[in-house]
């Protein structure tokens, strides 16, 4: 645990697997973050700059993810992770995080660092809208700009779209007395499915989606989204999927956002590495509750490597700008046990911050926390891997296993164990082994859960030998 007081602060969860997993947080920089290596440009795709509001239970956060980031008014650079929600916007907004993005990197056969990586996309971008081509591993910035945008469906639309779809083709219900007036959702209609046709705004260039893109439920088994033909938007409505023995693709939550996006539009100005050739496919939603879930919001990504390499010594991670109302007095750690990095309050109040305008959230602080609710599946290996080799060391009192460590191991279900938690590192605003990444090479080492000289984390004081770590 680390005390911030007039420092900027960045933080690193990781997750090291065969095909790794990273988590991390991190805090402002506006300054440029370059260095390694550059590929060739051969898309020449712009900037993303569409974005979405995910807004329905005490939460009210900002989504611009088709370039890799969100939770962030970039526009005016301030913090938009707003919870508790304002009810108009005349009310005080108290917000928790200022920013956050994907990070991922790896090396190829030759040994080189492959890396995507973005903070507050101030001065680069590492990622761009779009699918990329299952053969080429391509996209064109015709294809990036009709992808900037994001498709938000709920629950509630798909479940009333289904019951009116059944009623008419019931002889014995009739849909223009039991849904007057009903007509399909737009979203339903534009949904992003194989078979169906892409079109940002209702005019311009199209795209025609000829592969799995968005997941659908195929009530006619053709292979081809047609909602006409009662096709919908997956979402598991009578909870026949179960998620301990299936990779099955579907929708999560009570509110969805589902979008795509890729590294390969551009030149990584950024991590400042090589593209990976990695298409992401991304949900953002949020449940609406009574209890401390409607307080959350959850992330989602399926990533696919359209490469014709393998990607080794792999590490996925989310990086974090945590500012808990004034982010002047915060303190950052983690939890092993739950896999659960934090940021609380480090006075007993948390002051208005003037200078940037922020309000902090008086005489009862809260305290955030990321988690790796669900981790990343493990390799496949045919195998039902314990959790460790002392399967009694990772578990509690009650022979339960921490659910921060993973799950599906030692189960009795082969290939259902999901990574969690494996390291957690924060860096600060400035120079020095703790601080800003500057190159490729210093990104990958705070994926890897070290510091950005290579050098391990100790124990105590800050983690560094140098300044005092033990």
């Amino acid at each position: 645990m680390q005390k911030v007081t007039t420092m900027r602060y960045k933080i690193v969860f990781t997750v090291l697997i065969l095909l790794a997993v990273t988590n991390l947080y991190s805090r402002r920089n506006t300054s440029g973050n370059k260095g390694g290596s550059q590929p060739v440009v051969t898309a020449g795709c712009s900037s993303a700059v569409a974005s979405a509001s995910l807004e329905l239970n005490n939460v009210r956060t900002r989504i611009d993810a088709t370039g890799g980031s969100m939770w962030q008014d970039r526009a005016g650079s301030f913090a938009d992770y707003e919870v508790p929600k304002r009810n108009n916007d005349d009310d005080p907004k108290f917000t928790s995080i200022f920013a956050g993005a994907l990070w991922m990197g790896g090396t190829d056969v030759n040994g080189q660092l492959k890396i995507a990586a973005v903070t507050f996309r101030a001065s680069g971008n590492d990622f761009w809208p779009g699918p990329l081509d299952r053969t080429s591993a391509e996209i064109n910035a015709e294809e990036c700009s009709i992808f900037d945008q994001f498709w938000g469906v709920s629950r509630a639309e798909v479940n009333d779209f289904v019951a009116h779809y059944e009623c008419s083709i019931d002889p014995l219900c009739d849909a223009s007395s039991e849904y007057p007036g009903y007509q399909i959702p737009k979203v339903i209609r534009e949904w992003p499915a194989k078979g169906n046709v892409v079109q940002k705004g209702g005019a311009g260039p199209t795209y025609n989606v000829t592969e799995h893109l968005a997941p659908f439920f195929d009530r006619d088994g053709d292979d081809f989204y047609d909602p006409d033909a009662g096709d919908y938007p997956k979402y598991d409505l009578i909870g026949d999927i179960d998620c301990r023995t299936t990779r099955d693709i579907r929708l999560f939550g009570d509110t969805t956002i589902w979008f795509v996006f890729n590294d390969k539009g551009n030149v990584h100005t950024e991590a400042g590495g090589p593209s990976i050739g990695m298409e992401i496919r991304g949900q953002a939603f949020s449940f609406a509750t009574n209890d401390e879930v409607n307080n959350m919001t959850f992330y989602n990504y399926e990533m696919i490597n359209r490469s014709t390499f393998t990607l080794t010594n792999t590490y996925f991670g989310q990086w974090v700008d945590a500012d808990l109302g004034n982010s002047q007095d915060d303190f950052v750690g983690c939890d092993a046990s739950r896999g659960l990095g934090f940021c609380y309050n480090g006075a007993t109040v948390d002051e208005d911050n003037p200078a940037n305008g922020t309000l902090g959230y008086g005489t009862t602080p809260p305290a955030i926390g990321i988690d790796f609710f669900e981790g990343p599946f493990a390799d496949s290996d045919s195998i039902d891997n314990p959790l460790t080799e002392i399967v009694a060391d990772a578990l509690d009192s009650n022979g339960i296993p921490y659910p921060g460590l993973g799950i599906g191991y030692g189960d009795g279900i082969v290939d259902n164990e999901r990574y969690g938690m494996r390291k957690f590192v924060y860096y600060i605003i400035g120079g020095g082994p703790r601080g800003d990444p500057n190159t490729a090479l210093e990104y990958y080492n705070y994926l890897q859960g070290i510091w950005k000289d290579g050098s391990d984390m100790v124990w105590g004081g800050n983690g560094n030998f140098a300044t005092g770590g033990t």
